[in-house]
């Protein structure tokens, strides 16, 4: 597997720096869409409805319509200048009964893997998760966006899951359900036996998909049969780099120090700001914030030297690497139409 995301976790003053690696992936049979009579891949441009032109990535912009019909236009600069607090850090507001969160909230999963630094106080919070049977309810931003979310151990590894806000799940409003219903007890207990009858324990690896197999003998079939032909062009993606993780600080110490802060505010009953508890200031063993996300930024917690010519000439074919990546990317947003065929959703274990 391969980290989407680095950062740390903000235990109290004790910051454990991890890898974010996606926990799930669907399986599924590519599929794009090509012209029947020569098999030529579809593509789409992207065209302005005021003029008609085709339009460049570098012009478009993202825009708001409001309820008056007027367009605001949202560049680059007005979006850098948006607010994420928790770029790089996962930060635990607190922590609550497993039994409390509702699983309609859960969305995707992630694996947390901690540095090699960091291997104790990662499994400290492990430990203290598993013992106390709850839930650490963070906040984290992914991909520009910020997320709720909970830390949760599976096995020996702690999850991270991203949360749905509350404003985000949908009211179950159907009238129906409020007609009167009378269930005679006789339907009731052979309601109850045909469940006896059929209980088990949940075991994943005894369901498959059967639509995704028959979906690949297909395929087989015809590529045994001889009914392929050559393929005119091929697109491939590229990957990013992710900056590094923050230094761990003195374990026991910060802990003491983050039991007393939090006793603190709970005696002097200490309102919540923003929906969360406010964390403690780090005291002077913990590296400031805006340090630890420069040395996130540079891989280091010094200041990084001049670059040297060898430097320079890396830089400059990383810049001529991401300008190749950026066309690529448009080639690939040109075509995104592309008729994937996705697989059923299997239940979650």
């Amino acid at each position: 597997m391969r980290a989407i995301w680095k950062g740390a976790v903000a235990f109290g003053l004790v910051n454990v720096p991890v890898k974010l690696y996606a926990a799930t992936g669907e399986h599924e049979v590519p599929l794009h869409q090509v012209h029947r009579t020569d098999g030529g891949r579809i593509r789409y441009r992207k065209t302005c409805s005021v003029c008609g032109e085709s339009v460049e990535m570098a012009d478009i912009a993202k825009g708001y319509e409001t309820a008056d019909g007027e367009l605001v236009i949202l560049t680059d600069e007005d979006m850098a200048q948006l607010p994420l607090a928790t770029e790089r850090e996962i930060e635990v507001v607190e922590f609550v009964p497993q039994d409390q969160v509702d699983p309609i909230l859960l969305a995707k999963t992630y694996y947390l893997e901690p540095e090699r630094t960091a291997v104790k106080p990662y499994a400290l919070l492990r430990e203290a998760l598993a013992t106390s049977e709850r839930m650490a309810v963070v906040k984290v931003a992914l991909r520009q966006r910020e997320s709720m979310a909970v830390l949760r151990v599976r096995d020996d590894v702690i999850c991270l899951q991203t949360l749905l806000w509350p404003d985000e799940v949908r009211a179950a409003d159907f009238p129906i359900l409020d007609t009167e219903v009378q269930v005679r007890p006789q339907e009731l207990a052979m309601a109850s036996s045909l469940v006896e009858s059929l209980a088990a324990d949940f075991d994943p690896s005894g369901f498959e998909d059967s639509y995704q197999g028959a979906l690949e003998s297909l395929i087989e079939a015809k590529v045994a049969a001889g009914s392929t032909q050559g393929i005119a062009e091929r697109l491939e993606g590229a990957g990013g780099r992710e900056s590094e993780g923050a230094e761990v600080v003195d374990l026991l110490a910060a802990l003491q120090r983050s039991v007393e802060k939090a006793r603190g505010q709970q005696a002097a009953g200490a309102p919540k700001q923003g929906g969360r508890t406010k964390r403690p200031s780090k005291a002077s063993s913990a590296p400031p914030k805006a340090d630890a996300e420069a040395g996130q930024r540079t891989g280091t917690d010094d200041a990084a030297p001049a670059p040297s010519a060898r430097g320079r000439k890396a830089s400059t074919q990383a810049k001529s690497q991401a300008k190749s990546q950026a066309k690529a990317q448009h080639e690939d947003e040109e075509s995104s139409a592309s008729g994937t065929t996705r697989r059923p959703r299997r239940r979650a274990s």
